[in-house]
């Protein structure tokens, strides 16, 4: 284990330093992030005038948007396409570690250049916080990394079988506007929809933790919601061990 966590530190360490080097390509990837949580704080300030907690809690959203990014379907699908996914299968470490550290470098560094747009839109919306709340969201944050990462994973190792993973990837992007709480927050769903947005995977790994760092939860919700997350978090990692190892049965490249 500490092995592991050493070549994760040093995978990580790596990737930050390749992709400063493609600097403009990495901001279009984070205004892109962006727009989303930034339009659905434009429609929802003007539809609900003066309701300063859906102000924070689209800040929130914008910040857990910047921190739960994967990329996986060009770090993990594009490999197997073009054959490179051999070589890694040929190191003597868990291939995981490589896009996970490419995961986990885009996270920070998305988080490092979004943070000023991220601030300035805070004091613009004069969103106000609770440090406690904040607190108590951050294993909820931590829990929806590791879901939306093994989420996109699991949909990038479509690949095995089709050559529409990008799409089958923004598909699984697009559930995740719709229900993950930036399309609308859960909150303002239908009565009929709302106890399918509360349980969905969706808004475990996106919308959770900005509902509890805006305090729109109560205590039961947010137990319950921990509850969730670490439900779909056990169900993604035994889907991805099964369709891991039946998608390496299939895996053939030809030529180097």
């Amino acid at each position: 284990m500490r092995r592991i966590l050493h070549l994760l530190v040093i995978s990580t360490q790596r990737e930050i330093l390749q992709w400063l080097a493609w600097r403009a390509f990495l901001l279009t990837l984070i205004i892109n992030q962006m727009v989303a949580p930034l339009i659905g704080l434009a429609i929802w300030s003007v539809a609900l005038p003066g309701n300063h907690q859906i102000s924070t809690y689209y800040v929130a959203l914008l910040a857990v948007q910047l921190m739960t990014v994967s990329y996986e379907n060009h770090t993990v699908a594009n490999g197997i396409y073009d054959g490179t996914f051999s070589q890694q299968l040929l190191k003597p470490q868990p291939v995981i570690l490589g896009p996970l550290g490419t995961n986990i470098a885009l996270r920070v560094l998305h988080l490092l250049f979004g943070l000023p747009l991220l601030i300035i839109v805070g004091i613009g919306m004069g969103t106000t916080w609770d440090v406690r709340m904040i607190l108590l969201a951050l294993p909820a944050l931590l829990l929806a990394a590791i879901l939306r990462f093994l989420f996109t994973y699991l949909l990038a190792l479509s690949a095995f079988w089709s050559e529409q993973a990008h799409a089958i990837v923004s598909f699984g992007e697009t559930l995740i506007f719709l229900l993950g709480g930036s399309a609308a927050p859960i909150a303002l769903f239908p009565a009929n929809l709302h106890i399918l947005g509360e349980i969905a995977p969706m808004y475990a790994l996106l919308g959770f933790p900005a509902e509890i760092m805006s305090s729109g939860l109560q205590q039961s919700q947010i137990l319950s919601g921990y509850g969730w997350q670490i439900l779909w978090i056990l169900v993604f990692a035994l889907a991805l061990q099964l369709i891991w190892r039946s998608g390496l049965r299939r895996y053939t490249a030809i030529g180097g």
